[in-house]
């Protein structure tokens, strides 16, 4: 279950990082705006993270969103 607050958390931060990226480009601030891009990479770094502890753990989500577990 820890794969899923991880991608959860990482999904946050990304669409944090795609906010402050536009509020930087409109008021033509390029620090914000270059924190915004680092946070939409580390959220989407923290995404792929879950995605390999629920793939460690044996879970996996198919392409509806439902949730399968490998029983090798």
């Amino acid at each position: 279950m820890t794969g899923a607050f991880d991608k959860a958390k990482g999904t946050a931060k990304e669409k944090l990082g795609e906010a402050k990226e536009k509020v930087g480009s409109a008021t033509n601030d390029r620090s914000t705006q270059a924190d915004g891009v680092t946070d939409q990479v580390k959220g989407k770094a923290q995404q792929a993270e879950g995605e390999l502890k629920d793939r460690a753990d044996g879970d996996t989500v198919d392409e509806r969103g439902d949730r399968t577990t490998d029983d090798r």
